[in-house]
């Protein structure tokens, strides 16, 4: 009866360690599509950005020379290196002006406004447009004799007309303009999500206390979303610094319009310095990284209770 017993435990244990098993290494199999695509399209190119930025290559010849940080020392010494720096920051500020457009109407558009649906529409559809497109467009609308040219003189103010694009003191605001028309809805959208997720039942109580729109806005919407407000801090920093398709289209980079991702573009496919473009790119990583880490401990994420 007992050798009886003993050979059952076994086969009864054998069982139970299958199910585990079954639930260790199932979950890998579900994952293990997206990690191959993260792997093969996401870190195998930075690992080979990071190889190329050592060398000099022109991306045809089947060799490439050692540079050591010879590209990084000229993507921070050479004066027309860092001055592209400085045009991101007509974006930087661009990016402020749009999320603060964008929290606007997403506040009053949050209550009963007539044509409500509407409003939004209209905020978010430029986000939908096409790159490319929103260049062309706005192309035409600062050539000389352009659309604006034409609006302002059916106003009477002709005689304020400018190059828009030609003039190097106004060709950054232009571009910066459009760059705030096309992504002022998606910050919008992000905000008005967060607006709306907030209980009803907290705004009531509000209003039964005397509160009026300010006050419902600083104790209870600004709250309540802070963390999507750093999400767009976040991002207005990241993509200041990653401008790259309204000044191609628009200017291509002339008169002082060109940013860093345009001229790490133009050093890669039309100057052949695979190497040199590569330590910018790296170097903007790492920037964007680095200015990420410091808004997170100088904004940390907190919880946010509001009943």
């Amino acid at each position: 009866m007992s050798a009886q017993l003993t050979a059952v435990r076994p086969a009864v244990q054998a069982g139970r360690a299958r199910p585990r098993i079954k639930i260790f290494r199932t979950p890998w199999l579900y994952v293990l599509p997206a990690l191959i695509l993260l792997i093969t399209f996401t870190y195998v190119p930075v690992g080979n950005m990071l190889w190329y930025s050592f060398h000099k290559w022109d991306g045809l010849d089947p060799t490439m020379d050692p540079a050591g940080f010879d590209n990084y020392a000229r993507v921070f010494t050479d004066e027309q290196y860092r001055r592209v720096f400085l045009i991101g920051l007509y974006y930087f500020a661009a990016s402020f002006a749009q999320i603060a457009i964008a929290l606007y109407f997403a506040v009053v558009l949050s209550f009963s406004v007539r044509f409500r649906n509407l409003f939004k529409g209209i905020l978010f559809f430029p986000y939908l447009l096409n790159g490319v497109a929103v260049g062309f467009v706005f192309l035409y609308l600062f050539q000389p004799e352009g659309t604006l040219d034409t609006l302002m003189g059916m106003l009477g103010l002709g005689e304020h007309t400018r190059l828009w694009l030609g003039d190097p003191d106004l060709a950054n605001i232009s571009l910066a303009g459009t760059s705030v028309w096309r992504f002022t809805g998606l910050n919008f959208v992000l905000f008005l999500g967060a607006i709306q997720s907030i209980p009803g039942e907290i705004y009531e109580a509000a209003e039964i206390d005397g509160a009026n729109r300010w006050h419902q806005f600083r104790h209870i919407i600004a709250p309540g979303i802070r963390r999507i407000i750093s999400l767009s801090f976040i991002l207005a920093i990241s993509g200041s610094l990653s401008v790259f398709e309204i000044p191609f289209i628009m200017t291509g980079g002339a008169n002082g319009t060109r940013t860093f991702v345009v001229q790490a573009y133009q050093t890669a496919f039309q100057f052949r310095q695979i190497g040199l473009a590569s330590a910018m790119a790296v170097v903007l990583l790492l920037i964007v990284l680095l200015l990420t880490w410091i808004q997170r401990r100088a904004l940390p994420d907190e919880e946010v209770t509001l009943s």
